[in-house]
């Protein structure tokens, strides 16, 4: 059998009969006739029960037709994969992405990535919360922290980078407040609490799950201050002024580190879970330029380059 018997068979079972099938494959319904016939001959099996009002598949017909749809799915994926080898990237890359992280990261990446492939037209838009990725037409999103589990079936994700929320604060505001000894002590600190990128209530923002680097044991510390804002960068602001402690990812406040701006309170502990993840919508092939992105954006990442600025100061 080759790929034009088993497309002829499925005409066949999709049409209902031979004359729909000739139409749908555009011969004559004579040819249809001779090639059914020479084809269950080769096979020695009756495919189909043909009288002069019907025609009804066979089991063993149906079988055929069975194979016949995956195996021709294959055949037209292989095709597919090999022509978008052999060609230039084209098409639109629809993505989401954090505001601090598409800003100071993402963006220049995906300026790289285009002009390794200026075929491409990348969309980016930047939100606070996770968009309906498959309902709004998007091919992907780079978010931090661990996906939302509601509707998580729908999604594949795949971790980029790791990545730490670290504690820091001002020379100034720890020179007037003194640094805490451990986690405990934070409660009696101005705390500047950041509300974005999360659904969770106000006490589940203000609640700290801190992870000892060493160890692995964990505090979950209730912190509390007079400043809070859904905009991390006028968190990070305010800590700058020296008005409290904040939990920021080390992407955000490296530079500040390596500059002293900042100083890493607590250096031992940092808050889990928020690494850098790519989302998508589930999708039974993935296109090639999205394939391709991802790699990139693993390559790019994955190294971690913001922890070279936070050590520079040290070196």
């Amino acid at each position: 059998m080759d790929r034009s018997d088993l497309a002829l068979v499925l005409a066949i079972r999709d049409g209902g009969s031979l004359a729909a099938a000739a139409a749908a494959l555009e011969v004559v319904p004579s040819v249809v006739t001779k090639r059914l016939g020479a084809l269950e001959s080769q096979l020695g099996q009756r495919l189909f029960e043909r009288t002069t009002r019907r025609l009804n598949v066979t089991a063993e017909g149906e079988t055929v037709c069975q194979h016949a749809r995956s195996l021709l799915e294959g055949f037209a994926a292989l095709e597919n994969e090999l022509g978008e080898r052999q060609s230039e990237l084209r098409g639109t890359l629809r993505l989401a992405a954090t505001f601090g992280f598409g800003r100071h990261w993402l963006g220049p990446a995906l300026a790289d990535f285009n002009a390794r492939h200026p075929g491409l037209e990348i969309q980016l838009t930047l939100a606070e919360s996770l968009p309906d990725l498959g309902a709004e037409g998007y091919d992907g999103a780079v978010w931090l922290g661990a996906p939302p589990q509601q509707r998580a079936a729908e999604r594949v994700s795949r971790r980029i980078a790791r990545n730490q929320r670290v504690l820091a604060a001002s020379a100034d505001y720890l020179a007037r407040r003194g640094m805490p000894a451990d986690p405990a002590a934070l409660a009696a600190h101005d705390c500047l609490v950041t509300r974005e990128n999360s659904e969770g209530g106000e006490r589940e923002f203000a609640l700290w799950p801190l992870r000892h680097a060493r160890d692995g044991s964990t505090a979950r510390v209730r912190v509390r201050g007079p400043l809070s804002s859904n905009s991390g960068e006028l968190v990070r602001d305010w800590c700058l002024a020296g008005r409290g402690i904040m939990l920021r990812s080390l992407w955000d406040v490296a530079p500040r580190l390596a500059s002293g701006e900042l100083v890493r309170v607590l250096p031992q502990y940092a808050m889990p879970d928020a690494d850098l993840q790519w989302i998508a919508p589930w999708r039974p092939r993935t296109p090639r330029r999205v394939r391709l992105l991802i790699d990139f954006l693993v390559e790019r990442f994955r190294p971690e380059p913001w922890k070279d600025l936070s050590s520079s100061r040290r070196g």
